[in-house]
C-alpha cells in the first residue's frame, strides 16, 4: 500500500481496507476555539437524545456483572457460571484481578492524554487515510448530512505486529509506541482467556475458537470525549454494537460515560479503579447462535472534564466465514438463527453505515 503525505496528512493512494470515514473537524479543535454553541451537525434528534436515561433508583439497583478474572482463569466453576450468564443477560462485564499491571494501565492512559494534548497539526499527520479506518479522526462517518459523534479518535492495527503500519503511530511523541505495544500485549491475553472459557461455554474443546478463528487479531480505538456545554444534546458515541468478536475497554476511573441498553432501559457503566470492561462483540452473537448477546451501547459527555478510553478490538481473520457453531444449533429446538458471511463483507457492511443500534446484526438473521 503507498502513502503519500499532503498538507501535513497522510493519504492512501490505494487500498480498501475495512472502509472508510469523511474527514470532519475535530471536536477539540471546536471546543479549543470557545464555541458559543454546539454546532448544528452534533445536535441529536429529539427522539434520540441522551437526555432520556433510567430513574436513579433503577440506575443503582442495575450494575453490569463484576468477574474474578484470576479465578476465571483458574477454572472456578462459579466464575463460569457468572461469565455464562454474563453473556446471556448483559453482553457486558467488568473483570478485575486481570493481571494487567496497574503501572501499564496507567502509562497507557498518560500515552493517550500526551497523543490528544499534541498541537492539531501534529495530530493531523496521523489523519486517517483516504480510503481506510486507521489514524486520527472520526469513524462511521459516510455522508454529509448525518450527525455527528462529540469525539475525536485515533484507531491503529495493533497485532499482530506485521500488520501494524507505523506510518499512522506518533513515533516522535516520547513513551507512545512502548505504551501501547505492552498494553496491547497485555490486554490480548485477556481476550485470549475469555475465549478460551467462552469455547468450553459453547460445548467445544477450551481451544475450540482459537481453532475455528485462528489468532485473534486486535484494533486499538483510542477515544477523546471533550467536554460539551449541551451535554444532553450530543453523544460522544452513537448507540451501536460492535463488529469484532470480543472488546475489552479501559476507562477512566472517575469519570462516568458508557452506558449499556439491557432490557430497555439505558444503564451506566460505574468505572472500578483499574478494572477492564469486557463485551461481547458480533461475531460471538453470531457464532454463538444468538445465546450471548452483542449488547447495543453507547457513550455520553458532561460539561465539565474530559473523558478518554481505549477499546481494544479482538477479531478474526477477513477471509474466515462466521456463522453458528455446530454445538449451538440444536434442530428443530434452536435452529440456525443467522446467515454464514465472510468477516470482511460482515465488518465492510457495519463500517459503511452510520451506527445506529444493532440494525447491522439484524441483516444477517435468517428471517422465519
Amino acid at each position: 500500500m503507498d502513502l503519500k503525505v499532503e498538507n501535513g496528512c497522510i493519504k492512501e493512494d490505494n487500498g480498501l481496507g475495512w472502509g472508510k470515514s469523511l474527514p470532519v473537524q475535530s471536536v477539540q479543535e471546536i471546543v479549543t476555539n470557545a464555541y458559543q454553541s454546539v454546532p448544528e451537525r452534533y445536535i441529536q434528534e429529539i427522539k434520540d437524545r441522551p437526555s432520556s436515561i433510567s430513574s436513579e433508583s433503577l440506575q443503582a439497583s442495575l450494575q453490569i456483572p463484576i468477574i474474578d478474572f484470576s479465578l476465571l482463569a483458574k477454572g472456578d466453576e462459579h466464575e463460569t457460571r457468572k461469565l455464562d450468564l454474563a453473556c446471556k443477560e448483559w453482553g457486558f462485564f467488568q473483570i478485575r484481578n486481570h493481571g494487567v499491571q496497574v503501572k501499564i494501565l496507567q502509562t497507557m492512559k498518560a500515552a493517550m492524554a500526551a497523543f490528544f494534548e499534541l498541537p492539531l497539526m501534529e495530530k493531523k499527520k496521523y489523519a486517517m487515510g483516504a480510503n481506510d479506518l486507521e489514524g486520527y479522526g472520526q469513524a462511521y462517518v459516510v455522508s454529509e448530512e448525518q450527525k455527528l459523534d462529540w469525539c475525536d479518535l485515533v484507531a491503529l492495527k495493533t497485532l499482530p505486529l506485521e500488520q501494524r503500519n507505523l506510518n499512522f503511530w506518533p513515533l516522535n511523541l516520547p513513551g507512545f509506541k512502548e505504551a501501547v505495544e505492552e498494553y496491547s500485549i497485555e490486554v490480548q491475553k485477556v481476550a485470549e482467556e475469555i475465549n478460551a472459557n467462552l469455547s468450553i461455554l459453547m460445548g467445544i474443546e477450551r481451544d475450540g475458537l482459537k481453532r475455528y478463528q485462528g489468532e485473534l487479531k486486535q484494533l486499538m480505538r483510542m477515544n477523546y470525549y471533550p467536554p460539551c456545554s449541551s451535554p444532553d444534546l450530543v453523544f460522544g458515541v452513537s448507540p451501536h454494537s460492535d463488529g469484532g468478536s470480543l472488546t475489552v475497554l479501559l476507562q477512566d476511573d472517575d469519570v462516568i460515560g458508557l452506558q449499556i441498553k439491557h432490557k430497555g432501559e439505558w444503564i451506566p457503566v460505574k468505572p472500578i479503579p483499574n478494572a477492564l470492561v469486557v463485551n461481547i462483540s458480533d461475531a460471538i452473537e453470531i457464532m454463538s447462535n444468538g445465546v450471548y448477546k452483542s449488547t447495543e451501547h453507547r457513550a455520553i459527555t458532561n460539561e465539565k472534564k474530559a473523558r478518554i478510553s481505549a477499546a481494544a478490538f479482538a477479531h478474526v481473520d477477513d477471509e474466515l466465514e462466521i456463522g453458528p457453531l455446530d454445538s449451538m444449533v440444536d434442530d428443530p429446538h434452536r435452529p440456525p438463527m443467522y446467515k454464514k458471511i465472510k468477516y470482511i463483507d460482515y465488518i465492510r457492511q457495519v463500517l459503511a453505515r452510520k451506527m445506529d443500534g444493532k440494525d447491522h446484526t439484524d441483516l444477517v438473521k435468517i428471517q422465519t
